[in-house]
């Protein structure tokens, strides 16, 4: 027997809807939580139309991989792209080949972009469902993403209400300091997207491998999560991430490793801040492993995608920055902010705003992408604090400095500073915008 899929009965009431909007093919994304016995699917939504597939009926797969990409950094931990759906007029077996590429596709985009590694309980199967616009028949299958020869097996379509009104969340205030160098004389986004992506991966192996505690309690991996069981209850938890510090770990290998990891350098690129970090629960019996995995997972990925939203704004402005001599030396990563699903009240999504973003401007990134009607008193902007906008100008041409990384220190953190003789470390603060700062330096030592 092929997987299950419980379904929000708003997701029924929604590709209705779709079916009833206007002739030719419709894609979209179904989004939801997996787990070893069952899936939950909580939302639907449509890909924006473009010119050319409002024109006729054909698919554009570029944009839907694109599409999805841009949805899958708007999920907090526990939420992810499922899969995809397809409406038309045709039979279903006549649409398989093309579900086929677009889960393949969509699946392998949004995993070039994650940092972690695969655990062992992941589960690869994504769903592809095909809706019959003329009948509302639905057809329901699963590939096995990891597997390139997967053929098409049949899945379960369930639709049913209040699929997510009792799923607990799980959130943690997480500090984050980096110091990356650059080799060369080089800061360009394109070369500091290759030395932050290779710092991040270290610092997500961190993360991984750190200590997690869960309403102060470090939890069994196979404990029952005591979330999510009584109906229409929501529970909320708070958890701590403890890390080893990597200065630490050098400073134990210090004298042995000096010639090693000393070593002449363009300049540095310093990422600080907090932030926040959630994860939601299904309330299928869930195991506290879950609970630190995806909790984890989106701690690691909201850093990264803001770093990389960044360097993608930095990466258009270059031009303008050459021509007027000057580049900005400090910046302002966005800040998160969540929105609740209409239908599915307890869980959010999020977006990232700019310190020049208005708040509507969320609300249309929120229309476009997720196809939320969201008015800005539904958005909630308490979680991360904006910092003060402090970004300066310096000469395209700064002074050459020698720069050497001070010695580790312990309770240099703003906020209260957990330690144990271990060297675990974790921040428990009012989060805050993260800041990257470019400096120009001769030598670097970790």
């Amino acid at each position: 027997m092929g997987r299950s899929y419980i379904v929000e009965d708003a997701v029924e009431g929604y590709l209705s809807e779709l079916c009833e909007q206007r002739a030719g093919s419709v894609t979209g994304l179904l989004l939801g939580q997996s787990s070893p016995q069952r899936d939950f699917v909580v939302t639907a939504t449509r890909t924006p139309p473009t010119e050319e597939t409002l024109a006729g009926n054909s698919v554009d797969k570029e944009w839907v991989t694109e599409h999805a990409r841009q949805v899958s950094r708007m999920l907090p931990g526990g939420l992810s792209v499922l899969g995809v759906f397809i409406i038309t007029d045709t039979e279903a077996k006549d649409t398989l080949t093309t579900l086929r590429q677009l889960v393949f596709a969509v699946e392998n985009l949004i995993s070039s972009e994650t940092l972690w590694s695969p655990a062992e309980d992941d589960v690869t199967d994504c769903v592809a469902l095909h809706v019959n616009r003329k009948t509302r028949k639905t057809f329901c299958r699963t590939f096995d993403v990891k597997d390139p020869k997967s053929t098409a097996k049949p899945a379960d379509w369930k639709y049913q209400s209040g699929v997510c009104s009792s799923w607990g969340m799980v959130s943690c205030c997480l500090l984050v300091d980096m110091l990356v160098p650059l080799p060369d004389k080089r800061t360009d986004p394109e070369y500091m997207d290759k030395c932050l992506k290779e710092e991040l991966r270290g610092w997500a192996q961190q993360v991984e491998s750190g200590v997690c505690l869960i309403d102060g309690k470090k939890l069994a991996e196979d404990a029952e999560f005591p979330g999510g069981q009584k109906r229409n209850v929501r529970q909320t938890y708070t958890a701590q991430i403890l890390i080893t510090p990597r200065p630490l770990v050098l400073l134990c290998q210090r004298e042995q490793r000096l010639a090693e990891v000393e070593r002449r350098c363009g300049g540095s690129v310093s990422l600080t801040g907090a932030v926040h970090s959630r994860a939601y629960l299904h309330s299928n019996k869930p195991k506290a492993r879950l609970a630190e995995k995806l909790l984890k997972r989106d701690a690691v990925s909201t850093v990264a995608t803001r770093v990389q939203m960044l360097l993608e704004e930095l990466l258009t402005s270059e031009e303008e920055n050459k021509s007027s001599g000057k580049h900005k030396r400090e910046h302002c990563l966005p800040h998160r902010v969540f929105c609740p699903l209409k239908a599915s009240r307890p869980l959010c999504v999020c977006d990232y705003q700019f310190s020049d973003e208005s708040v509507c401007e969320v609300t249309e990134r929120l229309k476009e992408m997720l196809d939320i009607d969201a008015d800005e008193g539904d958005l909630d902007t308490r979680q991360e604090s904006p910092a003060e906008n402090t970004e300066r100008e310096i000469a395209a041409e700064p002074t050459m400095e020698t720069v050497v990384a001070p010695e580790p220190k312990r309770n240099t953190f703003i906020g209260k500073t957990l330690c144990t003789p271990s060297g675990l470390h974790s921040l428990i603060t009012s989060p805050a915008i993260l800041r990257l700062v470019t400096m120009q330096a001769e030598t670097f030592i970790p």
